[in-house]
């Protein structure tokens, strides 16, 4: 399973899932050439994307809806229903493509025709911390793997933890630094809104979360015997333009990571998803090809 960022910040949000022998879409607040671009440069035809995720209707999620609906003209949306009835785009999409996912509901999307692999893809909603109607995140289990997607959110509730702390591959977000957004530009009452509960994960926020799920990762393995636990996979995602840099979101995520005994390469490996372009999540050795 690979999941592949389009481009992810403040200003837009778009992420193609590969599993299963299908193309997904997770999220389309890029526009639509940006999109068509992406599936193209990994050889995916519109027609053949099986699925839409839409996790709330914020402009930087939901950008593209109505013209990717008509590109990708096979594609289910999935979205909770605060989602689909907040946001006027969804009302280009034709009703019968249109599903309803409420945090705590899991779906299944057939594997494609000729996939060698065993099993179909496994959808599960979460619930999200976030100023609107109904955010959901998603984790996707397909190939023996499990991917986790967590962005825009201002806290980590324990129902969500448990959804995504056994995550081989998790999408995280890292929105600021607190230091850069409390000197910054932005007003002061927006300030308080992205440090709030339904606001945005901090750089500091993202780093004790992602130590404890590796904690929790290895624990679980040595008590399921197993003798070596793979790296988890992670992307940091959704960074602010105006408030956060790479270097400070990654410097902070592996700094603490160190604190707490945990090595790149062993534990953790780490990727930065960048504003405009493909990101690809980081593999481990024995994964990657010549």
């Amino acid at each position: 399973m690979q999941i592949i960022s389009i481009g992810s910040s403040s200003s837009g949000n778009s992420y193609i899932i590969k599993a299963a022998g299908r193309a997904i879409i997770l999220d389309v607040g890029l526009s639509c050439k940006a999109i068509m671009a992406a599936l193209e440069e990994e050889q995916i035809e519109p027609a053949d994307v099986a699925a839409v995720l839409v996790t709330h209707e914020h402009v930087d999620h939901v950008k593209s809806v109505r013209a990717v609906s008509r590109k990708c003209s096979k594609a289910t949306f999935y979205a909770s229903r605060g989602t689909i009835e907040s946001a006027a785009a969804f009302s280009y999409v034709p009703e019968e493509r249109l599903t309803f996912i409420s945090a705590g509901e899991t779906f299944a999307i057939d594997s494609a025709d000729d996939y060698q692999g065993g099993g179909d893809i496994t959808i599960t909603a979460f619930e999200l911390s976030h100023d609107a109607l109904e955010p959901i995140g998603y984790t996707i289990e397909a190939d023996g793997e499990k991917l986790s997607v967590i962005t825009d959110t201002g806290i980590i509730k324990d129902e969500t933890y448990e959804a995504i702390s056994d995550s081989d591959q998790l999408v995280f977000e890292a929105n600021h630094d607190v230091d850069m957004l409390m000197f910054g530009e932005y007003p002061y009452p927006v300030k308080v809104r992205i440090k709030g509960d339904k606001g945005h994960l901090s750089n500091d926020y993202a780093a004790d979360a992602l130590s404890q799920i590796i904690r929790d990762r290895k624990e679980r393995g040595s008590l399921q015997g197993e003798s070596e636990v793979k790296p988890l996979r992670i992307m940091l995602a959704h960074l602010s333009f105006h408030n956060n840099a790479p270097l400070f979101a990654r410097q902070t995520v592996e700094d603490r990571l160190g604190a707490d005994g945990f090595r790149p390469g062993t534990d953790y490996l780490l990727e930065v998803a960048m504003k405009e372009g493909l990101t690809y999540m980081p593999k481990a050795k024995d994964e990657e090809t010549c």
